[in-house]
């Protein structure tokens, strides 16, 4: 999803070398294939966008395969670019490294102060390890060519749909999408809705890695949020995502399915330092979503 908005930024303002590989053709976890791919494309700039992502059920699933393929991806690739040419590289953290009692919005400096929420625990502490790696090579390098930021809840165009993995706002809308196919009276769905969640859509992700590769980091504190400062509660999300849809039925909840941490709302203001403010508001980019969602179940994606 990052990666492909990346991709669309890159070719928008001209540039003609950008390399990208599929996972058929590149599997990241296999160290001998990652140092052979940056032998042979000396890549200047890297977007390391990789990575196994999912909602609370998929996390609380898979636990061992959520750190361990992270683990092995952002080492194989943070070593390589280490020991390459490579001028910058960014890595991506995630909202859920922060502890649960964090006050809000969360700054930077609140990162490793507390315990952290334990449906998605396994891989938190894999997106922490990736940001001490890059914290690591820079102070023991003297550079600020690793950097590591962390983008609250991220959706958009290339999402993952499936109801059993994907995050919570493009589950909603299949769900959403389904039940108004089907005629279903109601849609149950997990927890309270009482959670308050922060969006940021790709593009804006995107925009943001933009700059920061352009821009001169050599005075900055990593790592750095990025965030649009606004957060709704999921069920503020679900009838938004409903109106869209154009669903008519009720909204039902499960209390007796986890909630995850109550509220994750990120401090940006070290981002917005640079200059940088999201463009896509959340009507809007649901909007969005929900009409290239419509496109791939057309195409039968």
């Amino acid at each position: 999803m990052i990666g492909s908005a990346m991709v669309r930024l890159l070719k928008e303002k001209n540039f003609q070398n950008v390399v990208v590989r599929s996972h058929s053709a590149l599997d990241l976890t296999r160290e001998e294939q990652v140092e052979h791919f940056f032998e042979s494309e000396n890549p200047d700039y890297v977007i390391l966008a990789a990575g196994k992502v999912g909602g609370i059920l998929a996390n609380s699933r898979f636990p061992a395969d959520f750190i361990e393929t992270n683990l092995k991806i952002q080492t194989n690739v943070l070593s390589a670019a280490r020991r390459s040419n490579t001028k910058r590289l960014i890595y991506f953290g995630s909202s859920c490294m922060y502890p649960i009692g964090a006050r809000q919005p969360m700054g930077e400096k609140d990162l490793f102060n507390g315990q952290l929420e334990q449906t998605s625990i396994a891989y938190a502490v894999s997106k922490i390890a990736g940001v001490q790696t890059c914290l690591a090579f820079n102070s023991q390098e003297g550079e600020h060519r690793f950097i590591p930021v962390i983008p609250n809840s991220t959706y958009g165009e290339y999402d993952d749909l499936d109801p059993e993995s994907g995050h919570v706002l493009s589950s909603l809308v299949r769900r959403f999408h389904e039940a108004k196919l089907s005629g279903a009276s109601a849609v149950l769905l997990w927890g309270s809705g009482q959670p308050r969640r922060e969006f940021i859509n790709g593009n804006d992700v995107a925009s943001a890695c933009f700059l920061l590769l352009q821009s001169d980091l050599s005075s900055f504190d990593f790592p750095i949020n990025l965030g649009t400062g606004e957060d709704v509660s999921i069920a503020e999300l679900a009838v938004m995502i409903r109106e869209v849809v154009g669903y008519r039925g009720e909204i039902e909840w499960d209390a007796n399915k986890p909630d995850g941490v109550m509220q994750k709302l990120l401090d940006a203001s070290r981002i917005r330092s640079l200059g940088w403010e999201p463009q896509v508001t959340l009507d809007n980019g649901i909007r969005k979503f929900y009409d290239w969602f419509l496109k791939e179940v057309q195409t039968g994606s």
